[in-house]
């Protein structure tokens, strides 16, 4: 059902991959609405068919059958231009491997979104700049990947996200390479975005911080959607998740 503040509606999404001669049946019928400016977590085992959601949401993979609508803009029906325009201008991308390109400094990684958007050299430097601070890079913007840290890298993947004021970013296991401190500042910095800048999180990940953080926690098994949990309503204990998932 449409909603006036649903920025993501997912109605009957299946797909199914192709392994040999066996057909399998990854996402069994999905249907999920997230709010304008909510900090989402999706938590499963592995296999459980969260990251081909993920996938579906930020358009990299197109469902067998049923619908994703970004803005109510069926974006499994846009073609290949469409698609890299919307991705290009309302979705932020954060991956566990940070993706950033090794051979161009922290600034250079910030804009190269914005020049591909075709702001001007100044304008999308100037831009950088200040993303960089944001993220407390201000003083390392020279520096390529090799003389940064984990932590350090993660925090140019999500300054580059931001740079075309996504409405929405999609984090897959954002803190996975990074130790407990780290993913820590990295899942608050996650937060004071949402909260700051009104952007919609969507993170697929393990990391039990994340439902410190999150608004509501959508749990995937068996390729669909087992329950959606506001964190006041949360219950599930450590012990809980390592039985279930083990």
């Amino acid at each position: 059902m449409k909603t006036a503040n649903n920025i993501v509606r997912v109605s009957g999404v299946t797909k199914d991959f192709k392994l040999s001669k066996t057909l399998v049946h990854v996402l069994k019928g999905v249907d999920l609405e997230i709010k304008t400016g909510e900090y989402i977590s999706i938590m499963g085992p592995s296999g459980s068919g969260k990251t081909t959601l993920f996938n579906m949401i930020g358009g990299l993979d197109k469902p067998t059958s049923g619908s994703v609508f970004i803005d109510e803009i069926d974006i499994s029906q846009l073609d290949a231009y469409e698609l890299a325009w919307l991705r290009c201008r309302k979705i932020g991308y954060i991956f566990q491997t940070f993706n950033i390109i090794q051979v161009m400094t922290a600034l250079e990684n910030v804009t190269l979104p914005m020049i591909f958007a075709g702001i001007s050299d100044d304008e999308a430097r100037e831009k950088g700049m200040e993303l960089l601070d944001i993220v407390g890079l201000k003083k390392r913007f020279q520096h390529k990947p090799s003389e940064l840290s984990g932590g350090q890298q993660q925090r140019v993947a999500i300054a580059r996200a931001i740079a075309n004021d996504p409405a929405i970013i999609l984090a897959d296991e954002p803190t996975g390479n990074l130790d407990l401190s780290t993913g820590d500042e990295i899942i608050k910095l996650l937060k004071l975005l949402s909260r700051e800048k009104g952007v919609t999180i969507i993170s697929a990940t393990h990391d039990l911080k994340m439902l410190n953080v999150s608004d509501r926690v959508i749990w995937i098994s068996d390729g669909r959607i087992e329950k959606i949990e506001d964190r006041a309503e949360l219950s599930i204990s450590l012990g809980q998740i390592g039985e279930k998932w083990g």
